[in-house]
């Protein structure tokens, strides 16, 4: 089984999803703060491409995942349509 490397940011450091497509960190980001919640990707229909992590905010050490997407319009369907369980 391969590990994923680790991507560190200025703001983040990341953890691809294995599921992932893209392991590419686009320029539209959403920090969601449950770390063990499973994200659907799929289930947006987006348009663009995107990608998940999981994620440590470095400014505050909190965990969660972090979607990034290359299409603003992706991320604000992202916003409105997401719900935590």
């Amino acid at each position: 089984m391969a590990t994923a490397q680790a991507i560190t940011t200025a703001d983040y450091k990341l953890f691809p999803n294995p599921r992932n497509v893209h392991r590419v960190v686009f320029e539209h980001q959403v920090f969601v703060p449950y770390p063990y919640m499973l994200i659907e990707m799929e289930s947006y229909y987006l348009k663009g491409r995107y990608s998940l992590f999981a994620a440590h905010r470095l400014s505050d050490n909190k965990s969660g995942q972090l979607v990034t997407f290359e299409d603003a319009a992706d991320e604000a369907k992202f916003k409105a349509k997401f719900v935590p369980d």
